[in-house]
């Protein structure tokens, strides 16, 4: 979240922000609200200071009369106390709802818009689009001839936009991990499998919403726990409540986790199959860094994003993200959009965000300077490395051949076992 006293101070700013990204906060409630709170807190300070005052003074009384006197301004103080006092705790929690719904400022840089249709193609990848001979299938008529995927299976256990891997499916999706966990370990990223669950707290301090009628997120029943949409929520609450020292930073993480999201979207050609599901598994990448070096990493993650699908060999562009299309702790994203043929478009399979410290400031994730007194609050960042189930549409419909057979890009060869995958007989 942003600092109080800088969306007092910076309302207009704010407001304009806020415009940008479509989102309705009332900013101008927020700022009458803190400075009446602001007001309330000095005057339950006078009002203890006076009760200290008016204790200290009752032994002093001269009489029996002057001390019930005493007593009497004392209990009215402390009357008056509590009164201010549950304004504020009133104050407090409006105030608080109202901070939670302000978005992250947005990068000068960032396109203005309202939706993706703004957003600004930036690069595109090494590889070119491909050129078939042939009508290409898309993944889901792939999978079925291949043996690949069940969708009816994954319906009748557990619903609708859940599925079952299959045979090299199955190869793939390890293969995919195990390529992105090699590039990111070379380049000193710690490897972690995170927990599934985090706690409701972690997650509104990452900036995803556990309750209520917008969430995307399954929550359990009678716990204070939910299922992550992403290894970002776990590995952002790693650093909950903790300081760090600044020689430590940049602490570079990359997690596998599954992810699960109740909204697969709605049904068409561009949600059709794995590409909006409510489970998949996800390689992510996550840093912690000072706050002067979060530019440089978001262009470090976006790099290796690229470089994961140059490696890949799947032909993608990258945009930058318009202000309407910006989750609310991203001060700036880039997405991946991999070519896919089966739309005949792009899609987005990876993306990476700088968060600053909007989340540190939610998380209470702070970094310490030798010989400096405080602290101050690091900056997140997040980066998919590989969301397996874009993935294999993007490595499946990119490398299918005439004959129904898909090709294995070589850099998953040794961990599939084959160099291609044929229809079965």
């Amino acid at each position: 979240m942003l600092d109080r006293k800088f969306i007092v101070e910076n309302a207009e700013l704010v407001k304009q922000n806020c415009r940008n990204r479509g989102v309705a906060a009332d900013i101008d409630r927020f700022v009458a609200l803190e400075n009446e709170r602001r007001l309330l807190q000095v005057e339950v300070e006078e009002l203890n200071r006076k009760a200290n005052e008016v204790s200290k003074s009752i032994g002093k009384a001269k009489d029996a009369g002057e001390r019930e006197a005493r007593k009497e301004e004392g209990r009215m103080l402390r009357e008056r106390t509590n009164e201010v006092r549950t304004k504020l705790d009133e104050l407090a929690a409006e105030l608080d709802g109202i901070h939670r719904s302000i978005p992250n400022l947005s990068h000068p840089d960032a396109p203005v818009g309202e939706d993706d249709k703004s957003n600004l193609e930036v690069a595109r990848g090494k590889t070119p689009l491909p050129k078939f001979d042939f009508e290409p299938l898309d993944h889901v008529a792939l999978g079925e001839r291949l043996d690949l995927i069940d969708f009816e299976g994954g319906a009748r256990v557990a619903g609708h936009g859940f599925y079952f891997l299959k045979n090299e499916a199955v190869l793939l999706e390890l293969a995919l991990q195990r390529y992105a966990l090699g590039v990111l370990m070379a380049e000193g990223f710690t490897p972690m499998t995170t927990p599934d669950l985090a706690t409701n707290e972690v997650l509104e301090g990452t900036g995803y919403i556990p309750r209520g009628p917008e969430t995307q997120i399954y929550s359990i029943e009678n716990q204070n726990l939910s299922l992550v949409a992403t290894a970002e929520i776990t590995l952002g609450g790693l650093l909950a409540g903790q300081t760090v020292d600044a020689d430590a930073l940049p602490l570079k993480l990359c997690g596998i986790s599954h992810c699960f999201r109740t909204e697969a979207g709605a049904h068409g050609k561009e949600s059709r199959g794995l590409f909006r599901v409510h489970q998949f598994t996800k390689v992510e990448m996550f840093a912690f860094t000072l706050p002067d070096d979060s530019e440089a990493m978001l262009g470090h993650l976006r790099d290796l994003e690229c470089r994961l699908f140059d490696g890949l060999e799947i032909p993608y562009r990258v945009v930058d993200t318009a202000t309407g299309d910006l989750g609310g702790p991203a001060y700036r994203k880039f997405d991946l959009e991999a070519w896919l043929p089966g739309r005949g478009g792009f899609g987005e399979v990876t993306s990476t965000s700088n968060c600053t410290d909007y989340q540190a400031r939610r998380l209470n994730a702070r970094f310490k300077v030798k010989g400096e007194k405080g602290t101050r609050f690091v900056h997140t960042l997040n980066g998919t490395a590989v969301a397996i189930s874009r993935a294999l549409i993007a490595v499946l419909e990119n490398y299918q051949q005439a004959d129904g057979s898909v090709v294995v890009p070589e850099v998953l060869q040794a961990v599939v076992g084959k160099e291609r995958i044929e229809p079965r007989s």
